[in-house]
């Protein structure tokens, strides 16, 4: 990494992360009467929201309702359609949870009435709340591409949730020949995890390398560059042969007709702007919004995503009610797993200062986000944020990004990389 130290910044992030939200709350006394604290969506935000709030005040009653009974977590998901790693290995429930006093509510949540702050479910269930935060995650704008949708999406995956697509996608990829063609449709900006369509692109990449060396992969992008993209092209140069007659990836540019305009999943065609093109496994990552919740409970803005105030997360639509993850638009932190994770933690010291009458602290936030090009080849981005003048800043020299290629700082990255998925997963569901 350029700017700091490695190891030095990991001890830094890892601070941050895990304290510098949980604010000394001198002002106020924790306690009294039993305040509530419901929470929409058992994602990366919700999970971490609902284990700090209670870290921070076990007299305050947190239900998590979330219609799932396990999580799939999408980040290290292309590992899995690689076969470096099993389905097994990202998936995690929720008895971490249960065990620090967390009510968990497997239920899908149809309305939240602001005004009377009641949370309703499907299940004909309601939930008063005195601080509501919503996790409501990703959902695609299916309208963007012609024939593509939910029903088709279970033959054409996105994969872009974790779980069953995630096998589906890679049983796609076991059985297809040695020789054919694996087209990869990423989706236009803003949306979950800028760097995960290339990483996915590079895992796969090294399955065919060892194990179907004839097949090729065509990336049809509508952008015209993405995150890391100095580091994926110099990855994929040297691991997969780009820019030459042999290589294993293609990418074509927007500019050089990699917008897609629809799918036909008889003929498995995907028609670009300029062209057609025929594959043997399609995977369209469709344009995203906010999640339906976050609609419903008109919590969205012109735009599809929710508008909230930095400190605390509280949505500039309804008093109350706090929106964290991929749907809040929290710029210029990405929409990641780890910004989730960072934004959980500083709305869990909020919510806890105002039910107890305090004032919030003042916020920090981290980001870090790795990929693993190759086997022993990682590569990563981090940052660090401040709140200033009401808005969630970057803070100048903080983080980096990872240098020029050296094959053991490389493999260093690698395994950082699953050190810091042990990691994560523990602070979330532990």
């Amino acid at each position: 990494m350029n700017k700091i130290n490695r190891r030095s910044f990991i001890k830094t992030t890892t601070a941050v992360a895990a304290t510098s939200t949980m604010a000394t709350f001198s002002p106020f006394a924790i306690g009294g009467a039993t305040k509530k604290v419901v929470i929409v969506g058992g994602g990366i935000g919700g999970v971490t929201a609902a284990k700090y709030i209670k870290m921070l005040d076990s007299k305050v009653d947190v239900t998590v309702i979330e219609p799932n009974k396990n999580y799939y977590t999408c980040f290290m998901s292309n590992e899995v359609l690689s076969g470096h790693r099993s389905i097994d290995s990202i998936r995690f429930g929720y008895d971490g949870l249960k065990k620090r006093g967390v009510n968990i509510v497997h239920d899908a949540v149809n309305a939240i009435d602001a005004k009377g702050q009641v949370v309703k479910t499907a299940g004909g269930k309601s939930f008063a709340y005195d601080r509501c935060i919503v996790s409501p995650g990703i959902d695609f704008k299916w309208d963007t591409i012609g024939g593509y949708d939910a029903n088709v999406a279970e033959s054409i995956p996105h994969a872009y949730k974790a779980g069953p697509q995630t096998v589906t996608l890679r049983k796609q990829l076991e059985s297809m020949k040695d020789g054919g063609v694996f087209l990869m449709c990423p989706p236009p900006n803003p949306f979950r995890c800028p760097p995960g369509p290339y990483e996915r692109a590079s895992q796969i990449a090294s399955y065919f390398k060892a194990k179907k060396p004839k097949s090729k992969i065509l990336i049809l992008d509508p952008k015209d560059k993405f995150s890391k993209f100095g580091l994926f092209m110099d990855g994929w140069k040297r691991h997969y042969g780009y820019g030459t007659d042999n290589s294993i990836i293609k990418w074509v540019k927007g500019a050089e007709g990699g917008k897609i305009e629809s799918v036909d999943p008889k003929t498995k065609t995907v028609q670009g702007e300029m062209d057609p093109f025929k594959a043997d496994v399609i995977n369209i990552i469709p344009a995203q919004k906010a999640g339906k919740i976050a609609f419903v409970a008109g919590l969205t803005n012109d735009k599809g995503w929710c508008p909230i105030e930095g400190k605390t997360f509280e949505s500039k639509k309804h008093k109350n009610i706090h929106v964290i993850g991929d749907s809040a638009v929290a710029s210029p932190m990405p929409k990641s797993g780890y910004a989730a994770n960072s934004q959980a933690k500083v709305c869990a010291a909020a919510v806890v200062a105002l039910l107890n009458g305090g004032k919030t602290p003042h916020p920090s936030y981290v980001n870090t986000c790795y990929s693993v090009i190759a086997p022993g080849d990682g590569i990563s981005v981090a940052m660090v944020y401040d709140y200033k003048d009401g808005k969630i800043v970057k803070v100048k020299g903080s983080g980096g990004l990872t240098g020029k290629y050296d094959k053991k700082t490389r493999a260093r990255e690698e395994q950082y990389a699953h050190s810091w998925f042990n990691n994560i997963t523990n602070d979330i569901f532990g």
